[in-house]
């Protein structure tokens, strides 16, 4: 399973490092981070590949800002 979080969107609520606090942290920028993903610097997007990420599906329901995708 694929996460992305197009930090673009990010606007800093940091609800989904308080759903998901195991994958989701904020940047000293106020934004929020996905641990141990890669960063596209021309898309600005973070991408994690990792198994049991339960937490992440409500981190994707609770983004208001719709910024974090699962791909399969």
């Amino acid at each position: 399973m694929k996460t992305i979080l197009q930090t673009q969107k990010c606007f800093g609520c940091g609800a989904c490092a308080a759903a998901c606090p195991k994958f989701f942290e904020m940047n000293k920028d106020g934004k929020a981070h996905l641990k141990n993903s890669t960063l596209n610097p021309e898309t600005n997007e973070e991408k994690l590949e990792a198994e049991g990420t339960d937490c992440i599906q409500e981190a994707v329901d609770v983004c208001p800002a719709q910024c974090i995708k699962i791909v399969n």
